[in-house]
């Protein structure tokens, strides 16, 4: 069996549950840089996930604290998706990736580290990688820095 070294995931693993919403408390401290921001809309905006399945690992969150997909506006949800597809062709024109999962993890029993703050991942997919959910063997992951992966992708949004 080959064993997979994430070691940045410790940290998420161990912190536990942290007072306040990131996705709310991130946009707010206006420190784009730090907090892995790379494009700011009127309702939404785009965030490295700093705990990363692949380099890459995007989510895109509406600034307004909701819990489901259906309370967002209309002109929440438009333009969540139009960042959505653009995070896809930047992906695309900078990692080249073979591939992506995209999606959502509604509520706690679905998977979502953050149940209450609606939030759409963007995980670049390379033949060989690991897959999120089951583990296979004969796999390895390659982590990216975050402040690298930050610097090659701020520029194109």
């Amino acid at each position: 069996m080959e064993h997979i070294w994430a070691p940045w995931r410790i940290r998420y693993i161990q912190k536990g549950k942290v007072e306040g919403c990131i996705l709310c408390d991130k946009p707010k401290e206006n420190k784009d840089v730090a907090n892995y921001i790379l494009h700011r809309g009127q309702k939404n905006f785009v965030i490295l996930n700093s705990y990363p399945y692949n380099p890459g690992h995007l989510m895109v969150a509406p600034y307004r604290h909701v819990d489901s997909l259906e309370k967002l506006t209309d002109e929440e949800l438009h333009e969540h998706y139009e960042m959505v597809r653009h995070s896809l062709e930047v992906l695309r024109e900078v990692f080249k990736p073979g591939g992506f999962n995209v999606g959502m993890n509604l509520g706690r029993v679905a998977g979502a580290g953050i149940d209450d703050h609606i939030h759409t991942h963007i995980v670049p997919r390379w033949a060989g990688d690991t897959n999120f959910m089951p583990v296979m063997d004969d796999v390895r992951v390659i982590p990216q820095a975050l402040a690298e992966c930050y610097e090659k992708l701020k520029g194109k949004f």
